[in-house]
């Protein structure tokens, strides 16, 4: 069915392979089914050949409502499971494996990732002249059930203020109300990230 959010997380999956940012079996991707279970890709499947039977039904506990034969959630279905129930809002969720990402999480410092002051904030929800942005970095915990209860520790204080997070030395995620939002979000904050490499290399504001 074309209105089956798998069609569109395969979809999704074929164009950031095509980036380089899902190689190899890596990343993530999720759509809200209803108000407490979503869809996500299932663990270890290659994202340029997704179908719909490489998808899981899982609640917002963690439980799998519903899954193909020899199917599992991804590792990281815990912190799309945080991400959900700290911003109502959200209804899919992008997680990439991009080079200029876990570069720029050497950037941090203290947790947070100070964005570039570009117009392309105006993207990301911030329409302020210049502003000063950070992006929450989180420590890249072996058991990524650790990483998904320090982004719940850090959403209880407050939630960014832009719709992504950075996880050191693993990659970005960003989400949205819908496909085409959630995109836009990961596409922009991709740019920021491109835009921070170039500059070291350049020596520029550093």
């Amino acid at each position: 069915m074309q209105d089956d959010p798998r069609t569109h997380l395969a979809a999704a999956a074929r164009d950031f392979y095509a980036r380089g940012w899902m190689l190899g079996t890596a990343g993530n991707l999720s759509a809200r089914s209803d108000t407490d279970t979503f869809w996500i890709t299932a663990s270890g499947r290659p994202k340029d050949r997704l179908d719909a039977g490489d998808f899981v039904l899982v609640d917002l506990r963690g439980q799998v409502v519903q899954a193909p034969p020899g199917r599992q959630p991804s590792a990281e279905a815990a912190i799309h499971e945080t991400i959900y129930r700290h911003v109502p809002d959200a209804r899919v969720i992008f997680h990439v494996h991009s080079i200029e990402a876990n570069l720029c999480g050497h950037f941090a410092r203290q947790g947070r990732l100070r964005l570039p002051p570009l117009e392309m904030l105006k993207g990301l929800g911030v329409p302020d002249a210049e502003p000063q942005v950070d992006l929450p970095v989180f420590a890249n915990h072996l058991n990524v059930a650790r990483i998904a209860e320090d982004m719940d520790r850090e959403f209880t204080g407050a939630l960014p203020r832009v719709p992504g997070a950075l996880i050191h030395l693993h990659g970005v995620t960003a989400w949205g109300p819908d496909f085409l939002a959630a995109r836009h979000h990961l596409e922009l904050l991709e740019y920021c990230f491109r835009y921070l490499v170039q500059a070291k290399i350049l020596a520029i504001g550093v």
